[in-house]
């Protein structure tokens, strides 16, 4: 097995507890979820007998791309022999088994029975919910059966913090932050210090890791949907990056309203790498695409490789509006666009005065969105670079 790099403070604690629920408050970058997936698997999975373990998120999408696809790479990392029944989503190890579960099938999770259960994004769930991934926890042990709930701090007011950390003492409890975690690199340590001069409710949840209050939100005019319709009119909207995430989303416009899918989130992409997993994203190359127009020479390129793109309107408060005054729908597996959407902010002064720019942290797919969404209705009727040609239903592999 290939040495592991683990963060001390956090899998010291997970080894350590004897609480039978376990709270890992972290701020961005702490390396929560990491860790507890590499103790599940290095002291539960791996040296216990005839145990089950729970891993859980309130969607099965937002389950199957982050914590399913964490504990594999890990797997696989470290060359750790296991089964997987993949149609199921369970992972086997002698009489060991991790078994993962979303809170949108309710009567799968009634049914089951654990010793260990890890809930990712626990702000995600309600108070209801976490009572009944509690009673998961009646399985026969030779050991303490546990929970664990990894989370940022996302707002002061959550039942996390209110129920269950202010009022119940019989829990464990740990609060991380980037400090915590000597794996990051310099630039995204820099972009969270940065947050104290952006926004100070940031800087308190994503770089100090403490509970801040959710208010200023941009936008509340969506919600989720499984997937896309079919129909409509398709568009693409690509954010750049190198050290920050490129940023890719899929938009449907059909009967007046916006349906949106993430599609690319990936940091450390040259263009010829961006070009390249276009080119696997995207089937139908004359479908229009919207990218920031601040890279000229990066639009060039992707224009050369057969990409119908053009530069975007980057009028920030012009675009949000129009945002806003869209219906939009968000697909459930779209978990990064999610995760923006929910903290996306307007920024406040250090005399609290809230102005109307947003927060620049953790906003590229919200970049290209705006990007797609305001700039593709704001041409319409007028003559682009290129003749626009009505395409009325697009697809991706």
């Amino acid at each position: 097995m290939a040495k592991a790099q683990v963060i001390d403070k956090i899998y010291n604690f997970l080894c350590n507890t004897d609480k039978i629920v376990n709270v890992e408050v972290g701020g961005a970058g702490s390396g929560k979820s990491y860790t507890t997936a590499q103790f599940l698997l290095f002291e539960k999975l791996y040296k216990e007998k005839n145990k089950r373990i729970l891993v859980a998120r309130k969607t099965l999408p937002a389950l199957r791309i982050t914590a399913y696809q964490l504990i594999l790479d890990l797997l696989d990392q470290y060359q750790l022999p296991y089964y997987i029944n993949r149609s199921e989503m369970v992972i086997s190890v002698g009489s060991n088994k991790v078994l993962f579960k979303s809170l949108d099938d309710k009567e799968k999770i009634k049914s089951f029975e654990a010793n260990y259960v890890w809930v990712e994004e626990a702000t995600e769930i309600n108070h209801q919910e976490y009572m009944q991934l509690k009673l998961r926890l009646r399985r026969q042990s030779d050991t303490q059966n546990q929970m664990y709930l990894t989370c940022n701090p996302i707002d002061e007011f959550h039942w996390i913090n209110m129920e269950l950390i202010k009022k119940q003492k019989d829990i464990g409890l740990q609060y991380t932050n980037y400090l915590d975690n000597p794996f990051l690199t310099q630039e995204y340590i820099n972009e969270l210090k940065g947050l104290k001069d952006e926004d100070e409710q940031y800087y308190q949840i994503y770089t100090l890791g403490q509970w801040g209050v959710r208010k200023n939100i941009i936008y509340t005019n969506w919600d989720l949907v499984d997937e896309l319709p079919g129909g409509g009119e398709m568009i693409y909207g690509l954010d750049f990056g190198y050290n920050d995430p490129s940023a890719l989303v899929g938009i449907k416009i059909k009967d007046q309203e916006v349906h949106i899918k993430e599609l690319l989130y990936e940091r450390k992409l040259t263009n010829s790498d961006l070009i390249e997993r276009l080119k696997e994203i995207i089937q139908d190359r004359r479908i229009c695409m919207y990218a920031d127009s601040g890279e000229p020479a990066r639009i060039a390129e992707i224009s050369e490789s057969g990409f119908n793109v053009f530069a975007a309107d980057k009028d920030v408060e012009t675009g949000i509006d129009y945002c806003k005054r869209q219906k939009i729908h968000i697909t459930k597996d779209s978990v990064d666009l999610i995760k923006e959407i929910n903290g996306y902010k307007y920024k406040e002064d250090r005399n609290g005065r809230v102005l109307d720019k947003p927060v620049k942290f953790s906003d590229h797919l919200m970049d290209a969105m705006r990007y797609a969404i305001y700039t593709h209705y704001k041409s319409r009727g007028v003559k682009l670079e290129r003749p626009y040609e009505d395409i009325r239903d697009g697809f991706w592999v």
